[in-house]
Parts: structure tokens; C-alpha cells; sequence
């Protein structure tokens, strides 16, 4: 930990002072000269740092734009899929939530209240299993068969209801349907009495990069309703697209 904590006020340093040579770096984070180039070099071959034209002199390399670009297109879908969310909750008049992948979750980033709602689970910031989502099972479908396979070997699939899809095959089977009809259903799957359908949002490069989604009570939002509500969704998901250059 004290490494990772040594690396991480390097990084400061360089991103308050622009540039920075081994010797200065080492006094001022207190340590001798050979740690702190054993540092630079870790950061070095991850691309969090570089070397200047004038040997000696590091600086913020750009794997850190890469980073901070990630965090940034988080923003970004909140802002702007906002008004869009707000509309939806209103035409649907159920919950809608944005999420994204986070390690092998998804995790909801911004929540509408539906108007129908008399009271609703606050998801913005919870985890959620991938599998037993409709959020998930957006972003789950357009993963590459390699990258969905190792995020399900390192989330499992946990039976949460009597409906949760815990079979590989079945899973598949209908992460091709999601990919098909261009959205997602949840029904009972993460809670009893609660279903939720989902749609993709893309960014500029065409790439899935979040799902918005729509949930309510099953005896309210049945599968019938949310087939027909659908369109609505998948129209906003692809509006807040756009928004997003794609």
C-alpha cells in the first residue's frame, strides 16, 4: 500500500508542476533516488508517465487522458441524458435509471422517479448482478463473446429469484434475443414484484457504453406493458445517443 500511495503523490506532483526530475521527485515524497525510479519505471511501462525530451525529467504520459476520458464519458451520459430521463419517466411513468459496467456490475449512475411511483428504491450508486438485470443484460449482450465470458466467470450466475437466468445457455439464448429486438427485459429476477426492460446507449464511436431503464411493480409494469412501452425507451436511449455523437 505505501508503494501504491508513493506512485499516486508522484502523479500529483507531476500533474501540479507540469514536469519533474528523479531527484526532485524522491525529496519530495521522501524517499531515496533508486525507489523513486523504481516508481517511474512502474508508471512508465502503464503509460501513466513519460519521459521528456530532456532525459531525466518525467511528466504525465497519456494513459492518464485515457483514464480521466473514462470518468469524463461517465459525465457525460448523466448530463446529457438528464432531460431525456426526465421525459421518459413521465411517458412511461415508472423509474428510469442509467447504468454503466463497473467490474462485472452494473452500476446506476442517475435516477428519474416515475410518476407513478409511490415509492421507489433509490439504485444510484448500488451494484447490481449483470445477469439477473435488464441493465446488465443491455450491456452484458454487446460485450465480445471473450470479454462477456470472463466478466460472467468472475460474476457467477447467483440465483436471486426463482426467475433468475442461472444457466449459460439460457443467458446466451437471450442476450441474442436483446441484441435482436434492441432491448432487454428483467422479469422478478433481481426481487419478486419487481420487473424492468432496458435499451442501449452508444457513444460517438458506436459502442455501447451505458443502458437506460425502465422499472416498476410486476403487477403494474407487466411484460405486456413493457413490450408495449418499448419503443418509447429504445427512442430515448437512441436520442441520448445522438446527444453523445453517435
Amino acid at each position: 500500500m505505501q508503494s501504491v500511495d508513493r506512485a499516486i503523490s508522484i502523479m500529483e506532483i507531476l500533474g501540479r508542476r507540469g514536469e519533474a526530475g528523479v531527484t526532485e521527485l524522491a525529496t519530495e515524497i521522501d524517499v531515496h533516488k533508486s525507489t523513486a525510479f523504481r516508481l517511474l519505471g512502474a508508471l512508465e511501462a502503464r503509460g501513466l508517465v513519460e519521459q521528456t525530451e530532456e532525459r531525466g525529467k518525467y511528466r504525465l504520459g497519456f494513459a492518464v487522458v485515457r483514464l480521466a476520458g473514462s470518468v469524463a464519458g461517465r459525465m457525460d451520459v448523466t448530463q446529457q441524458s438528464m432531460p431525456i430521463c426526465r421525459r421518459l419517466a413521465e411517458e412511461i411513468e415508472e423509474t428510469v435509471n442509467i447504468a454503466v459496467l463497473r467490474s462485472h456490475y452494473a452500476v446506476n449512475l442517475d435516477q428519474v422517479r416515475g410518476t407513478s411511483a409511490v415509492a421507489a428504491h433509490n439504485w444510484v450508486g448500488r451494484l447490481t448482478p449483470v445477469h439477473a438485470t435488464s441493465s446488465g443484460k443491455v450491456l452484458l449482450a454487446h460485450l465480445d463473446a471473450a470479454r462477456r465470458a470472463e466478466l460472467l466467470g468472475a460474476a457467477g450466475l447467483e440465483s436471486f429469484t426463482p426467475n433468475t437466468v442461472t444457466s449459460g445457455e439460457a443467458l446466451e439464448r437471450e442476450l441474442t434475443a436483446v441484441r435482436e429486438r434492441g432491448y432487454a427485459l428483467a422479469m422478478e429476477e433481481l426481487e419478486i414484484g419487481l420487473n424492468a426492460m432496458a435499451a442501449p446507449i452508444r457513444s460517438f464511436q458506436g459502442e455501447v457504453v451505458a443502458a437506460v431503464s425502465a422499472s416498476g411493480p410486476a403487477y403494474r409494469f407487466s411484460e405486456e406493458r413493457m413490450h408495449e412501452l418499448a419503443p418509447l425507451l429504445v427512442a430515448g436511449a437512441d436520442e441520448i445517443s445522438h446527444r453523445l455523437g453517435a
